[in-house]
């Protein structure tokens, strides 16, 4: 029989991880948004995939000129695609 963690069992998360998992899930949602693979989304918004990637997993943490991009591609992802391209 598997055993139950209580909240109190988890790890406190620091603020730099609790950051990092905020980013990750923005970034996700963006890329979700346009129904993109990793690649796909990548070579339209000329954005490294290995830092997709990373950005995805949290593994880092985008800058605020990366969060403001991926904002403007959530508002307008074709007209984004059409001033990148």
């Amino acid at each position: 029989m598997a055993t139950r963690r209580n909240k109190s069992d988890a790890p406190e998360l620091t603020d730099e991880q609790l950051e990092r998992a905020r980013a990750a899930r923005f970034v996700k949602s963006v890329r979700a948004q346009t129904e993109l693979s990793q690649e796909a989304f990548a070579a339209l918004y000329h954005i490294n995939v290995a830092r997709l990637r990373d950005w995805e997993q949290g593994r880092s943490t985008p800058d605020s000129a990366i969060v403001a991009y991926f904002k403007m591609i959530r508002q307008e992802p074709e007209l984004v695609a059409r001033v990148v391209g």
